[in-house]
């Protein structure tokens, strides 16, 4: 039934490309036709050829395979026994019939096809052209999805992914302080940019196996294993130098950190508890409501990073049209409304 009520999802997808993939459906009907009412359809056939043995007719042409017998004797019966014999399909002729995909099958042509798009996804940086087609991509995971393949079609992606991040993690361990911020950054943006192409692509996987029978889905489970495999084995070594990086402004680019703390939060919204202040900065609603008893120490630490900011090289732009006196000067109400709104 699942098989069924995915042929009629996927019958009118541009991405069916051959024609034995798009002439599934009818695969299918003769499947059914061949399978229990074949001793029936025999029997009628042969009615037939008994019948029009006296006039001497031919038996017309039926699902292709069938011929004519010539009236009379040993030829009748050996046209009956032909009919016979085409009625009871060989093994080779269903499976042509069929476009049966057997595990051989699987693990020779169709896995090795994804295991290297996958791997170019993986491993591509913003912007490169990946010569892959999407088209034969999806084809063949639809394929192996109708022909019951989706469990170890699954378990394919995951082991290789994992074998993928744990790469990726040992690689991390092996930076240098001033560069472990960086990388970790490329590693999980490029990650994340794969995952935007490599779930739509099993999404009938997705739909009919991981959601039906596993009741999770597809892209949930292929972030965990980032959380798992590299995230939780890094966050103790990266969160210091995250730290170290936002008391010297501009150590790293804004962008990078924003990236990361953004991806953290994705990762795991509990480690917001081992930098409150600094997820604050970049995800709403993480510390409390601003209270007017605190407007005199939210100025005190506003002017605390400008002067940092100068001292860092960072300049206020033109000031020739400001009126004496008010470099520095703030007073509570205009503090908290230009400078505290993000609270």
């Amino acid at each position: 039934m699942e098989e069924e009520s995915m042929e009629e999802e996927g019958g009118g997808e541009p991405m069916m490309d051959d024609q034995n993939h798009n002439n599934w459906g009818a695969g299918g009907y003769g499947r059914h036709l061949l399978g229990s009412a074949a001793g029936q359809l025999g029997d009628r056939f042969l009615r037939e050829a008994a019948a029009e043995s006296s006039a001497g007719s031919d038996l017309s042409e039926a699902n292709g395979m069938l011929q004519g017998c010539e009236p009379g004797g040993a030829s009748c019966k050996g046209g009956a026994g032909a009919i016979a014999a085409a009625i009871n399909i060989n093994a080779s002729t269903s499976k042509f019939l069929m476009n049966v995909i057997t595990i051989e099958d699987y693990k020779s042509t169709y896995w090795p096809k994804l295991d290297s798009a996958i791997d170019q996804l993986l491993t591509q940086s913003p912007g490169d052209y990946i010569p892959i087609s999407y088209e034969q991509i999806y084809s063949c995971v639809y394929k192996c999805v109708c022909q019951q393949h989706s469990e170890q079609m699954y378990s394919d992606l995951i082991k290789k992914i994992t074998n993928h991040l744990e790469r990726v993690s040992k690689e991390l361990q092996a930076s240098p302080p001033d560069l472990y911020i960086e990388r970790f950054n490329v590693a999980l943006g490029q990650y994340m940019g794969a995952l935007q192409s490599i779930v739509p692509l099993f999404i009938y996987m997705n739909k009919f196996y991981i959601e039906t029978k596993l009741n999770r889905d597809l892209k949930d489970d292929l972030i965990k294993l980032f959380t798992e495999h590299v995230a939780e084995k890094h966050i103790y070594n990266l969160m210091p130098l995250l730290l170290e990086a936002q008391s010297t402004p501009f150590q790293i680019t804004p962008s990078t950190m924003a990236n990361i703390v953004k991806g953290l939060y994705t990762l795991r919204p509990e480690w917001v508890q081992m930098a409150p202040a600094l997820f604050s900065k970049f995800i709403p609603n993480i510390l409390p409501p601003a209270v007017e008893s605190e407007l005199q120490e939210y100025a005190a630490q506003d002017q605390k990073l400008q002067r940092e900011l100068m001292q860092n090289g960072f300049t206020r732009g033109d000031q020739s049209r400001k009126r004496a006196g008010e470099e520095l000067t703030y007073n509570g109400s205009s503090t908290c409304a230009s400078t505290r709104g993000y609270r």
